[in-house]
């Protein structure tokens, strides 16, 4: 396997469907906000604000509510979904202990190569970090979490994974508002790092999820 150390984990696809558009599209306006929580999506202008017509954007909202980002209301169409802090404790919790687990797996299985691609992406992380581009940040924040997940080589465990990471998006990028959050986060994922390069899957571990802990303190404020 090549490791690449300088294109992001969503580097461009050559022949992305309109589908695959649209719905990568709004899940970015969801998670940087444009879209707010609790919102009713106006079809009517959000079609043409994106240049698609209303039959491809309902089938993104419809894809986009199998990621539990918004809710299909019967009486207000697509909303954007709203989660209280009990919601996210559980959901953090979930994976609190499917990353846990998986670190502990990984350590073992992971090839050098998984290694250091996972490393070369925090590193690119960091440089996102400093200069303060934060939607780059949180992509490869969580590219990062989803790989070492697959560490672990069990289809099962990604699959709950992307589940729960997929309807925490929002509440994840936005819990590093302020300065010193995005900070502590950084500083997270510098001691998983570390503990992957040493192979330490315990040290990782317990890194990942002391991290799921403080995203929780991190986001308690915003919700």
């Amino acid at each position: 396997m090549q490791v690449n150390q300088t294109n992001p984990p969503e580097s461009p696809i050559l022949r992305r469907t309109l589908h695959e558009e649209v719905v990568s599209r709004l899940r970015d306006m969801i998670i940087d906000g444009t879209l707010e929580t609790g919102s009713r999506i106006n079809e009517s202008e959000l079609g043409p604000r994106l240049g698609v017509s209303r039959t491809p954007l309902r089938e993104a909202l419809r894809t986009l509510a199998s990621e539990g980002l918004i809710e299909l209301v019967r009486s207000k169409g697509a909303v954007v979904r709203r989660f209280g802090i009990e919601d996210v404790a559980q959901m953090l919790e979930s994976l609190k202990a499917i990353e846990g687990y998986s670190a502990r797996l990984g350590a073992t299985r992971a090839s050098d190569a998984e290694i250091a691609q996972i490393l070369a992406w925090h590193e690119e992380m960091g440089r996102c970090y400093e200069a303060q581009e934060r939607l780059a940040y949180y992509k490869l924040n969580q590219a990062i979490h989803t790989a070492i997940v697959g560490l672990a080589h069990n289809a099962s465990l990604a699959e709950l994974h992307e589940l729960v990471q997929g309807r925490l998006k929002r509440i994840r990028y936005i819990g590093n508002h302020a300065e010193t959050k995005w900070a502590g986060a950084m500083a997270d994922h510098e001691r998983m790092a570390e503990a992957l390069r040493q192979r330490d899957g315990e040290a990782l571990a317990e890194a990942l999820e002391d991290h799921m802990d403080n995203t929780l303190m991190r986001v308690r404020d915003v919700l």
